[in-house]
């Protein structure tokens, strides 16, 4: 029984010595790692004023507040970790091994997060633009470290990894498009009217911007019919509408006119009793 309590005040006494010395270093750590916390807050909203003062993109801005502020508590860290006593050089090399373990484990991570930063800072394209890669296309929606992300019209999303897009070539068409839309005319037709009544139709559509012009012209001389290109500009939002609404409109406008739509057209000679 004796021997009972001496172990146990042993263990009263080691643990009261251990808090008279290191209760102070460790609640000064603490201090030091809290001071660190509030200092990179501060530092990041410094940070992202100026950066929005600097015309940078908010996937770029965010990159650089969160690097600064990761800065910031490591370097903390580090005097908190001195200030407990503790040897850093033994340390930091156990971190480098395992790092390297780690690095060949995550390869495709890696090369992801490579592949983001250099579409942040290259800006090959922003969000908001309208891009074809990889068998893929659709507007660009997020850009972050490891994906790309691109919405389509009906509303669903592609993730791209970042690796597979640095590398591949490239289509952006920016934050406009230009729908190639066509419509064929008989030969009997006036042109010069039909191209007057298409371009009046471009000019009264609020999808269709005034500035690129858009093109209306005779873009092909078939056997049965003259098509007629037509070549607006409008908001990579309002690409399909704009097409429907051209595409109606026309319709609506040359029955009322009474321009005839060409038709296929095809000769059937009878010799002898049997088509051919």
């Amino acid at each position: 029984m004796d021997t009972s309590f001496q172990s146990l005040d042993q263990v009263r006494a080691s643990a009261l010595d251990m808090a008279v010395r290191f209760g102070p270093k460790m609640v000064v750590a603490i201090l030091i790692l809290c001071a660190g916390y509030m200092v990179g807050r501060w530092l990041g909203r410094v940070l992202e004023r100026l950066l929005v003062r600097l015309n940078l993109e908010a996937p770029v801005r965010s990159l650089l507040v969160r690097i600064a502020q990761i800065c910031v508590l490591a370097i903390f860290a580090i005097m908190a970790l001195q200030n407990l006593g503790i040897e850093l050089l033994p340390l930091i090399a156990g971190l480098g091994v395992a790092g390297a373990g780690v690095a060949l484990a995550m390869q495709g991570i890696l090369g992801n997060i490579v592949a983001g930063l250099s579409i942040i800072f290259t800006r090959p394209f922003h969000v908001g633009d309208y891009i074809s890669i990889a068998k893929e296309e659709g507007e660009v929606l997020d850009i972050s470290l490891f994906t790309t992300t691109l919405g389509h019209t009906d509303l669903s999303r592609v993730v791209i990894p970042n690796r597979k897009i640095v590398g591949e070539i490239l289509h952006n068409y920016g934050k406009i498009r230009r729908p190639n839309i066509s419509v064929g005319i008989s030969y009997r037709t006036d042109v010069d009217t039909a191209l007057n009544l298409i371009a009046d139709i471009l000019s009264t559509n609020h999808r269709i911007l005034k500035d690129p012009a858009p093109t209306v012209g005779v873009s092909r001389l078939s056997e049965s019919s003259i098509t007629i290109g037509i070549g607006p500009w409008v908001k990579v939002p309002d690409y399909d509408d704009a097409i429907s609404e051209v595409n109606k409109a026309i319709l609506e406008l040359f029955a009322a006119r009474n321009i005839a739509l060409a038709v296929p057209q095809y000769e059937v000679r009878m010799l002898g009793g049997a088509a051919e």
